[in-house]
C-alpha cells in the first residue's frame, strides 16, 4: 500500500507551492489581520487554475480530483494561511453544491463569474434555532403565482457581508422531504443584510433577513426533496475543512520548530530541553496520523464525493490535531507565539473555529459511532 503522492500529484504540489511562495508569502500576516475577503488572491487563483479544481471541465472547472483540491489547500496554507480560505471557497461549499446541482441556465448565468472570481457565493444554512439540527430550519418558500416568496433569517454564513449570490436552504413544505434551496442575488427586494459581526478568528459574517423575497422558478436550485442531495456535498466540504485545520496546525508547527532551534534560554537552545522535545514529538505524530486519515478519505471519492464514514474520521482527527498542535506550538513560543505579530496565534484561533464549523467534532463522533455499531442513533427525544 503506497501512501506517497504519485508523480502528477507531486508536480501539482510543487507548482502550487511555487505560486504561493512567489505571490502570497510577503503579505501573509497582513491578510490574516484583515476581515475582508482577499479578492486579489481569488483573481490570482482563477488565473492559475486553482478555482473549480473538482468541478467538471464542461462546466468551466478543472476536472480534477478531491485529492488535488486537498493538496492545493495544504500548499497554500503552509505559506499563507488566510489564502487557503480562497481555495476552500473556490472548490468546496456553496460553489461545489451549485456546480453539482445547478441547471444549465443557472450555471450559464452565475458559474463562470464565480470561477473567475468576479462574484462570490455564500451558503446560508444555519439559523438561530437550527445549527447541528439543520433540519429544524424555519426559513420558508411559499407559493406565490408562478414562483415563491422567501421568508426567514440566517446566521453564521461565511462571506455573507460581501457575497454577490446567496444559496439559501429553505423549507417548501413540512419535514426533511420539504427542504430544498434557492438562489438569491444581493440587492434583491426584501433581503436585508445586517451589520457585520466577527468570529474570534476575525472572520466576518452578517445576519440575513428575507422578507417576502421573490424567488422565480429559474432560481430554485433544488426543490422540496433536495435536502439529502445538497447535504451530501458536505462530505467534500469537510475534507476541505480538515485540510485547512491540519495545514494551519503544520504551519504553526513549522514556525515554532524554527523558534525553538534558534531561541536560547539558560544558555541553551530551547530544542535541547527534553520537555519541548517530547512536545514536538507528540505534535509530529498527531500531524502525520491525521494526514493519513485525510488522504484516505480524499482518495475514497467516487463521483466526486468521499466516503461519509472516512470523512467524519478525517475531520475529527484533523480538527483535533490541527488545534492541539497550533496550541502547543504557541505554548512553546511563549509570548512570541501569543503576540499578534505571529501567525501562530492566528492558526490557534482559526483551527478552534473549525472544530465547530462544517459539522462539529461532536457530530462527527456521532456519525463514527453509527459506523461502529452499524445502526442510526437519533439525537431527538423518543416519542
Amino acid at each position: 500500500m503506497d501512501f506517497e503522492l504519485d508523480e502528477s500529484q507531486s508536480l501539482f504540489r510543487d507548482s502550487v507551492r511555487g505560486i504561493a511562495e512567489r505571490h502570497l508569502k510577503e503579505k501573509a500576516a497582513e491578510r490574516a489581520r484583515s476581515e475582508a475577503v482577499p479578492r486579489d488572491v481569488a483573481e490570482l487563483f482563477a488565473d492559475q487554475g486553482l478555482m473549480g479544481i473538482t468541478i467538471r471541465d464542461e462546466d468551466g472547472g478543472q476536472g480534477g480530483t478531491l485529492m488535488d483540491a486537498v493538496i492545493a489547500i495544504e500548499q497554500v496554507a503552509l505559506v499563507c494561511p488566510r489564502s487557503a480560505d480562497v481555495v476552500q471557497a473556490g472548490n468546496f461549499g456553496a460553489i461545489r453544491t451549485f456546480a453539482e446541482f445547478g441547471s444549465p441556465d443557472q450555471k450559464e448565468r452565475y458559474l463562470n463569474d464565480l470561477l473567475r472570481a468576479r462574484k462570490l457565493i455564500a451558503l446560508c444554512m444555519t439559523e438561530s434555532g437550527a445549527g447541528s439540527a439543520v433540519t429544524d430550519l424555519q426559513t420558508s418558500a411559499t407559493p406565490d403565482g408562478n414562483g415563491w416568496r422567501l421568508n426567514g433569517s440566517k446566521i453564521f454564513s461565511t462571506h455573507s457581508p460581501e457575497a454577490d449570490l446567496f444559496l439559501v436552504y429553505c423549507r417548501f413544505g413540512p419535514g426533511v422531504s420539504g427542504i430544498g434551496s434557492v438562489l438569491v442575488e444581493r440587492g434583491a427586494e426584501g433581503l436585508t443584510i445586517g451589520n457585520p459581526s466577527a468570529f474570534m478568528n476575525g472572520e466576518a459574517w452578517s445576519e440575513l433577513h428575507f422578507e417576502n423575497v421573490e424567488v422565480l422558478p429559474e432560481n430554485v436550485l433544488l426543490p422540496a426533496g433536495g435536502f439529502k442531495k445538497q447535504i451530501s456535498g458536505f462530505n467534500a466540504e469537510r475534507c476541505g475543512n480538515a485540510a485547512r485545520s491540519l495545514a494551519l496546525g503544520r504551519h504553526a508547527f513549522n514556525i515554532a520548530r524554527e523558534h525553538v532551534i534558534t531561541r536560547e534560554q539558560f544558555g541553551r537552545p530551547l530544542c535541547e530541553f527534553q520537555g519541548l522535545q517530547w512536545s514536538f514529538a507528540e505534535m509530529a505524530v498527531k500531524l502525520e496520523a491525521a494526514q493519513l486519515m485525510l488522504y484516505r478519505a480524499a482518495v475514497s471519492a467516487k463521483d466526486g464525493l468521499p466516503d461519509p464514514a472516512l470523512t467524519s474520521m478525517a475531520k475529527l482527527a484533523c480538527n483535533t490535531a490541527g488545534f492541539d498542535v497550533a496550541d502547543a506550538a504557541m505554548q512553546a513560543m511563549g509570548g512570541h507565539g501569543f503576540s499578534e505579530e505571529s501567525l501562530v496565534q492566528y492558526c490557534v484561533r482559526r483551527t478552534r473555529g473549525w472544530k465547530i464549523a462544517g459539522g462539529s467534532v461532536e457530530m462527527m463522533k456521532n456519525r463514527i459511532a453509527e459506523t461502529v455499531f452499524e445502526r442510526r442513533f437519533s439525537q431527538r427525544p423518543g416519542r
